[in-house]
């Protein structure tokens, strides 16, 4: 029986005119790699508005596995995220001026969710295809936290049929002309996402290999 996942990317924000996330959900829609679907979704880079538009998402497709993306400007590799956690700091403002500091996501949720999904065995195959790639251990604390955490804890309450994460990106090479930021092409991240939809449709379970950092 076949699979389907639900990636979904973020508008643009700040000052960008891009968002190297929606561009690479975009080009996702509707492809199918073997018995794995994928379905996108739009999301807007807000506080509360995200979780919602994303759970709404769920509801209507019924995926058998979410994976939220997001742009990390500055980070060189696809990272995907081990732990969401219940904090909004947000350095910025989101695209409707919100920026809480110091809040909570879900007052008097857990402190932190652990994806559910593979995130070592997606690395070892998104490394093995050519692809810079490591587990992250911080998701920040702007709207790409906020979204996992909402994530988690919707499908904990909700759907824990359904496993989901969040996936980190680095800039796209039109985003970084007047800096000296790394960046990946488009087509590497699509097809890195593709990997990840396959894998977390498919395993379970993780492997156990080295992958961690020590700051």
């Amino acid at each position: 029986m076949g699979k389907k996942v639900l990636i979904t990317g973020f508008d643009p924000f700040g000052k960008d005119v891009v968002n190297p996330a929606l561009e690479a959900v975009k080009k996702l829609e509707g492809r199918k790699i073997d018995d794995v679907e994928i379905v996108t979704q739009e999301v807007p880079t807000v506080f509360h508005e995200s979780i919602k538009v994303v759970t709404q998402a769920i509801e209507a497709n019924q995926p058998d596995v979410v994976i939220c993306v997001g742009q990390a400007g500055g980070r060189t590799q696809i990272t995907p995220e081990r732990v969401a956690i219940n904090i909004d700091d947000a350095r910025i403002p989101d695209n409707r001026n919100n920026q809480p500091i110091d809040e909570q996501i879900v007052e008097d949720g857990p402190a932190a969710y652990w994806s559910t999904l593979p995130v070592k065995r997606i690395v070892h195959h998104m490394r093995e295809a050519g692809i810079p790639a490591a587990v992250s251990n911080s998701a920040g604390t702007f709207v790409c936290n906020h979204l996992f955490y909402g994530l988690m804890n919707y499908l904990e309450k909700n759907a824990p049929h359904i496993r989901g994460g969040f996936i980190h990106i680095p800039f796209i090479p039109e985003q970084t002309v007047h800096n000296n930021a790394p960046s990946l092409g488009l087509d590497t991240i699509v097809k890195a996402l593709e990997l990840a939809a396959v894998v977390a449709a498919n395993e379970k379970e993780d492997i156990r290999e080295i992958g961690g950092t020590i700051s």
